[in-house]
């Protein structure tokens, strides 16, 4: 008898939540990525202003994760134009999700079709299916409207919030946190990525209720703009916070030191590793794992999408046991 494959619901946005998923479509899971539509900037919020649709680059690098295509049809439907004023910026795939949304009139829709020509592993469902506007009050009271224009903020951020803040999900987004056994959120930008998500009223409060097991894949750096300064127990109390609840259980960290080299690069981004307080992760009540899962990628620091997957693997095989 096949063993039942575990289903897990990987909540985010940004490179973060591609990389994860990169190392988890190896293996023997149900997977659903929510993601994130609150960006923006480039390419994709200039297809969101234009046809008035969510924008389609988070869901477009997700699909790209998933897909089980030759590497040529990847890098066709990522592939970016550059050398002209009407395309210039705009990726073919973001082009292919908008032509799609807008023949078909449903955005969830066009994701599901495109799903199907790049045989993805498992189900991608935007957080919303209509546009929203992400929104940040600072500390002094002042708001930054737009997810692209949070990063330059020069005080530390207060709240984030989404208008219309009464946006409604897919049923698909609710039906599979209900049903999963394990709920990943992270590794992203705190509040561009992965905040806004939960700030759809109904995903959040079904993550709440859900009796999956909820897992943070801590980020490794702090972002200017959005954390400088931030541990790993202020990305959790931020989450929390933004939820109106504790729920989460459980936190993924690095190991060990980054390289010297590395960390002075970041110097100039106003950015530093995470520092992973773990008193106080378990005085919030956290299971704390530390593994391996930093790797240095052209300079940058980015998480081990094998390492990461692997250890989720382990860890569902200890709850399968326990």
């Amino acid at each position: 008898m096949r063993k039942k494959k575990k289903r897990i619901v990987v909540i985010g946005g940004g490179t973060g939540l591609s990389t994860v998923l990169r190392g988890l479509k190896t293996h023997q899971f149900d997977i659903t990525a929510i993601v994130t539509v609150a960006d923006d900037g480039g390419s994709s919020g200039r297809l969101r202003d234009d046809y008035d649709i969510p924008p389609p680059g988070d869901v477009r690098n997700v699909i790209a994760a998933l897909s089980d295509v030759e590497p040529l049809v990847e890098q066709m439907f990522q592939y970016r134009f550059t050398n002209s004023n009407d395309l210039g910026g705009h990726s073919l795939g973001n082009l292919m999700l908008t032509a799609l949304t807008d023949i078909t009139g449903d955005f969830s829709y066009a994701i599901a079709e495109m799903s199907k020509v790049l045989n993805v592993h498992g189900k991608v469902i935007p957080a919303a299916n209509k546009k929203v506007t992400l929104h940040a009050q600072l500390e002094d009271g002042t708001c930054i409207q737009g997810e692209s224009r949070i990063p330059g903020a020069t005080l530390p951020i207060k709240r984030v919030f989404l208008i219309p803040e009464d946006v409604q999900p897919l049923p698909a987004a609710i039906h599979a946190i209900n049903k999963a056994d394990v709920i990943l959120i992270g590794p992203g930008s705190l509040y561009t990525s992965i905040i806004p998500n939960l700030l759809v009223k109904e995903i959040g409060e079904a993550v709440v209720k859900a009796k999956a097991k909820k897992i943070y894949v801590c980020n490794l750096m702090t972002q200017r703009g959005e954390t400088t300064g931030y541990t790993a127990s202020r990305h959790i109390e931020a989450i929390h916070q933004h939820v109106g609840t504790s729920f989460m259980e459980v936190i993924l960290i690095n190991n060990d030191a980054l390289p010297q080299s590395v960390m002075e690069s970041y110097k100039e981004e106003n950015a530093e590793p995470v520092q992973f307080d773990v008193e106080r992760l378990h005085a919030l009540g956290l299971e704390v794992f530390k593994e391996e899962i930093a790797m240095i990628e052209n300079g940058a620091v980015r998480h081990h999408a094998v390492n990461v997957a692997s250890w989720l693997c382990n860890y569902v095989e200890q709850m399968e046991r326990e």
